[in-house]
């Protein structure tokens, strides 16, 4: 999914900020977990793969279904690469689920999001949906009462986190579209990658 970066952060900063916005959800002196790296994987792996995604983006979508399986059981679980994942909100849908899949515990961030990629057509795209209601009952089914899940989509603390890192990674790796993946730091291509692709760049990067 393509964007531009001034229409979003214009969109989507109006858009939340409009809200009753929060700081301090949280408490202030305790370490907040929210902002530590999403990473599967050997920590001593050769070669680490980054991925930046959207949770509304339906090619992050067809990369989660079609192909992260197979990259987490032949080369994930097995220890041959540590994956990290980066969240590139390309849409104020898309920036609530980042918020609500980042204030979940870290173990379950990557099936929250795979739930909320392969649902798209539900929660995302249903003119008729109430979809911040229908995110909310897939954070539900991941053990998220509602009160958490109010404050995690109005907290400024945290959408000022995801915003900075997007920007951030923007500005140095010029993201234009998601999903967008770095082997190594050597390899960078914007592509919903086949298994088969996936695993050519690894041996490019390796």
């Amino acid at each position: 999914m393509s964007f531009t970066r001034r229409s979003f952060l214009v969109a989507t900063g109006a858009a939340l900020t409009a809200g009753s916005l929060q700081s301090g959800a949280f408490a202030a002196d305790a370490p907040d977990a929210r902002f530590t790296p999403r990473v599967l994987g050997n920590p001593d792996a050769k070669i680490v793969v980054e991925e930046w995604f959207s949770l509304t983006c339906i090619h992050c979508a067809h990369f989660a279904e079609e192909t992260f399986p197979q990259v987490k059981k032949n080369l994930i679980d097995t220890g041959k690469i540590r994956y990290v994942f980066h969240d590139f909100p390309t849409d104020q849908l898309a920036t609530l689920a980042a918020m609500v899949a980042r204030t979940l515990p870290a173990e379950r961030y990557e099936p929250f999001c795979s739930a909320v990629l392969s649902s798209l057509d539900r929660w995302a795209y249903n003119n008729e949906a109430d979809h911040k209601a229908e995110l909310q009952k897939i954070a539900a089914f991941a053990g998220m009462p509602a009160e958490t899940f109010e404050k995690a989509v109005t907290d400024q603390k945290l959408l000022d986190f995801i915003m900075k890192e997007q920007s951030e990674a923007q500005d140095k790796y010029n993201i234009e579209s998601t999903p967008t993946f770095r082997f190594n730091n050597k390899e960078q291509v914007s592509s919903a990658l086949s298994y088969d692709d996936f695993v050519k760049y690894l041996t490019k990067a390796g």
